[in-house]
């Protein structure tokens, strides 16, 4: 291999909750969605796949497969390993590189403290364009070939609000996906909402079961405005009355694929 070449050295994928990483010679990318037949496939999520610098682990002595990695590459120069590099597959396939992938506590027994693993866990990516994909491929690296998504949360929620049309809403749990976070922010949500500035249109967001939000200011109306139909639902439990809205007729799904 001479120094240029960027290669795949190992690819994985994880078949179901619970189960261990699966060390594969070729995946299938296809294109909004992630790898086919991998959990983490979906077409909302920004995280559709993990890809890690192969170098970084070494550096580490952490084996291939511990941080949850779907891709492995080495040769890649650290200049060009950043979010926003577009990465090009033999096949056609390419993959659109969107965020770090943050520490967590289950990769701490690999290093003495988070803070030495930070944006050496990998980059998080989705899927542009279909294809196999298979260990030895050579790679193509386009650098700052996207904008690279922020690695503040709140700022990619700000940015998903813009992007809700008119006429259209969003659940609680979509949006997690969207932004690429873990179920523990449901509880960060209400103040994300809280603090999000009027001007954003915050009353497209609505709780997982596709309900009005009580502290968001004359949803009901806004909603109502751009011609979303609303059913009265009675809560029992708390004695409160809130309004819903049919996901199947009004939701709407982030697409994060880019065009070229």
């Amino acid at each position: 291999m001479s120094p240029s070449e960027i290669v795949i050295t190992q690819l994985f994928r994880k078949l179901k909750p619970g189960s261990s990483m699966q060390a594969v010679e070729q995946v299938e990318l296809i294109a909004n969605q992630g790898i086919a037949g991998d959990i983490n496939s979906d077409r909302s999520s920004p995280r559709q796949l993990l890809v890690v610098n192969e170098q970084d682990l070494a550096h580490l002595k952490i084996p291939l497969g511990m941080l949850r990695e779907n891709i492995a590459i080495s040769g890649i120069s650290f200049a060009d390993w950043q979010p926003g590099a577009k990465l090009t597959f033999p096949s056609g396939a390419a993959i659109r590189l969107t965020f770090y992938c943050e520490p967590c506590k289950r990769i701490a027994q690999w290093v003495d403290n988070l803070e030495q693993i930070k944006q050496k866990r990998g980059i998080l990516g989705i899927v542009l364009h279909s294809g196999l994909v298979n260990v030895g491929d050579e790679i193509a690296i386009a650098p700052d070939y996207y904008p690279a998504l922020s690695e503040i949360p709140y700022e990619r929620f700000l940015q998903l609000l813009k992007q809700v049309p008119p006429g259209k809403v969003i659940t609680y749990k979509q949006v997690l996906k969207s932004i690429g976070v873990d179920r523990s922010y449901y509880r960060v949500l209400p103040l994300y909402l809280k603090k999000t500035p009027a001007h954003y249109p915050k009353h497209r967001v609505l709780d997982s079961q596709g309900k009005t939000i009580h502290h968001i200011p004359q949803q009901d109306q806004l909603l109502m405005s751009e011609g979303i139909k609303l059913k009265k639902i009675s809560d029992i439990k708390n004695g409160n009355a809130s309004f819903g809205v049919n996901l199947r007729t009004y939701g709407w799904v982030h697409p994060h694929i880019l065009g070229d």
